[in-house]
């Protein structure tokens, strides 16, 4: 629902960390934003690219491109994705188009959507489409608000509300509020217990153009991706 969370940054790194396990890994970009593509350094070579993948004018097997990195791959974004929710309101069985797509992708180990924020029939079609919704949430209250109206929209719309796993983001440790909505989600445990704290390095990422990793290894934002894969992993994989 929330725009701003570290959607992008956690798809970015995740993936990075999934394709170095050894697992073939594609990070799709539908955000209209292109920003996972843009630190992934790939763009569409193709016009309209993202609104020609949904309807059909181009096989998605042709759209996915190398990236930098062994076992990585893009599907990019251009600002045609914007159109996404008008092309799948015009066509038949328009909640489960994603989920046809990807079943052209079997060749890969994991798909990551990088997903703009909202809820919208393109959300509908993720998901239906998908086997977990990966949630960020920076820990405050609109944030945890956004968190609990996706909730609430799974069960009143016939959704899997356990495909719904979620992680803090943008954890500022020196605000009490943080701390306290932490502690009230972690005692319910809905939440992941690793998280990723707000830490320059994320943001240099698009100064890079690259997943953290490549340029501050060492640095506790890598470790707090590394751990928080690691929890994704043996809960989900």
């Amino acid at each position: 629902m929330k725009g701003g969370v570290g959607k992008t940054a956690a798809t970015v790194n995740l993936a990075y960390l999934a394709a170095a396990s050894g697992l073939k890994t594609l990070v799709w970009d539908i955000d209209p934003q292109g920003s996972s593509s843009f630190y992934l350094n790939v763009e569409a070579v193709t016009k309209n690219e993202s609104k020609k993948l949904l309807t059909d004018e181009m096989n998605i097997k042709d759209a996915v491109q190398d990236s930098a990195f062994e076992n990585l791959w893009v599907i990019p974004a251009d600002l045609s994705a914007r159109n996404a929710d008008l092309v799948l309101d015009d066509m038949k069985q328009s909640k489960k188009k994603l989920k046809s797509l990807l079943g052209g992708l079997k060749q890969f180990d994991m798909v990551i959507l990088d997903c703009p924020p909202g809820i919208s029939l393109l959300h509908e079609n993720v998901f239906n489409a998908v086997d977990w919704v990966l949630m960020p949430n920076i820990p405050t209250t609109l944030s945890i608000r956004s968190y609990e109206t996706v909730e609430n929209y799974f069960k009143e719309n016939g959704f899997d509300a356990g495909k719904i796993k979620c992680f803090f983001s943008m954890v500022d440790h020196r605000k009490n509020l943080h701390h306290e909505v932490m502690q009230q989600f972690y005692k319910d445990k809905i939440f992941f217990k690793n998280y990723i704290p707000y830490l320059s390095d994320v943001e240099k990422m698009g100064t890079h153009q690259q997943p953290v990793f490549e340029f501050a290894n060492s640095s506790y934002a890598a470790q707090c991706y590394r751990d928080l894969w690691a929890e994704i992993k043996k809960t989900c994989l």
